[in-house]
C-alpha cells in the first residue's frame, strides 16, 4: 500500500441531515482478494480467493468503520486446476475443515480525511492473528448506475504463512505472503 486511501465520504454525508454511519455491502463481482508468494526463489506464484462476501460500515465524520470478510477457500485460483487441488489439501488450506477464511476489523487508522489503514484479526485455518490492511487507494461516490453511495479501494498485508500451520514447500516456497485486496461496495437502502 504505496498509496494513501483517499475517503470521500460527502455523498453519504450530504444524502443525510446528519453524519452517521452508512452501512455497504461487498459487491462480489469487484471483490477478491488475490494472494503472492515466492516459489522456489525465481518466480512469484499467484492466486485469488473469491467472490468475496461481507459487509462495512464507515462513518466519515467520527473517523471509525467496521468490516466483516468472509473469504472462501474452497475458490481458490491460480489457472492451474491441480495446484488449486493441492493448495485445497489438509496441509494447507485445509478447505475442506476450514472452508471460510475471515477479516474482522473495527480500527480505522486515518491521517486528516485520508484512511491509512483497517486494523483487525483473520481467521485462517481456524487460527486468528492480527492483520493491518494497508491502503493503496480509495474513494467513495455515487454508483454511475445504481445511484447509491458507493465506497471501492485497493488494499495490501503480508502474512507468515507458517503462523497459520501452514508449513509444506518451506524454505523452496516462501513463508512470506502477499495479500491485494480489491473491494467494491454499494450502501444498503
Amino acid at each position: 500500500m504505496k498509496r494513501r486511501i483517499v475517503l470521500a465520504l460527502s455523498v453519504a454525508a450530504a444524502a443525510t441531515a446528519t453524519a452517521q454511519p452508512v452501512g455497504y455491502r461487498f459487491d462480489p463481482t469487484h471483490s477478491f482478494v488475490h494472494f503472492e508468494v515466492m516459489h522456489f526463489g525465481t518466480a512469484t506464484l499467484r492466486g485469488r480467493f473469491g467472490p468475496l462476501e461481507g459487509y462495512a460500515t464507515l462513518d466519515a465524520s467520527a473517523r471509525h468503520g467496521s468490516v466483516s470478510l468472509r473469504v472462501p477457500t474452497k475458490i481458490v485460483s491460480t489457472g492451474l486446476p491441480v495446484l488449486d487441488s493441492r493448495l485445497r489439501q489438509a496441509d494447507l488450506f485445509d478447505s475442506e475443515a476450514q472452508p471460510e477464511a475471515f477479516f474482522v476489523a473495527e480500527r480505522f487508522v486515518f491521517d486528516g480525511d485520508r484512511l491509512q489503514e483497517v486494523r483487525g484479526e483473520i481467521t485462517l485455518r481456524g487460527i486468528n492473528r492480527p492483520l493491518a490492511l494497508r491502503a493503496q487507494r480509495f474513494s467513495c461516490g455515487t454508483h454511475p448506475i445504481l445511484k447509491r453511495p458507493w465506497c471501492g479501494g485497493d488494499f495490501e498485508a503480508e502474512l507468515q504463512r507458517s503462523d497459520f500451520g501452514m508449513s509444506f514447500g518451506l524454505p523452496l516456497v516462501a513463508n512470506r505472503v502477499r495479500l491485494l485486496v480489491q473491494v467494491e461496495a454499494i450502501a444498503d437502502q
